[in-house]
């Protein structure tokens, strides 16, 4: 029986991401809070700027979790229950959902290994802190 190798998001790999991160909201003039869960949703790494807002800690946690737990960012969840009323009115209700952007699955090749958030700025700024957290993790590879 082959064994199959399963992708993790290492320490090293995680600093890294977070620096990216807020590298990327240091450059939007923005502080932020970032949070990369793994694929069990378990916070393997956080780190909140100086200055950054107390609320947006937990949504940055949410976001990542969110994003791991369903592998799909969390902008695209509005889009996909605004016309479901049942859905739109019960889901937003689960503790840890949030559909606020920010939130992106991490994939290595085609495994779901974690999930990141950043919380602090407008939707689209919070997710282009997040997608430079995930450059790095494709430069790294």
């Amino acid at each position: 029986m082959e064994k199959s190798m399963k992708y993790i998001l290492t320490h090293n790999v995680i600093r890294k991401m977070l620096d990216a991160a807020i590298e990327k909201a240091e450059e939007l003039g923005i502080k932020v809070s970032v949070a990369i869960v793994n694929d069990g949703g378990n916070l393997s790494g956080f780190l909140k700027m100086d200055g950054a807002n107390l609320i947006p800690v937990q949504i940055a946690q949410d976001k990542a979790y969110t994003a791991a737990g369903f592998g799909i960012p969390t902008s695209e969840w509005y889009s996909k229950i605004k016309d479901k009323p049942p859905l739109l009115h019960g889901i937003v209700h689960t503790d840890r959902m949030t559909i606020f952007g920010g939130g992106i699955p991490i994939y290595i090749e085609n495994d779901l290994v974690g999930g990141i958030g950043v919380s602090g700025g407008t939707g689209e700024q919070d997710i282009l802190c997040a997608e430079a957290a995930l450059n790095v993790l494709a430069a790294d590879l």
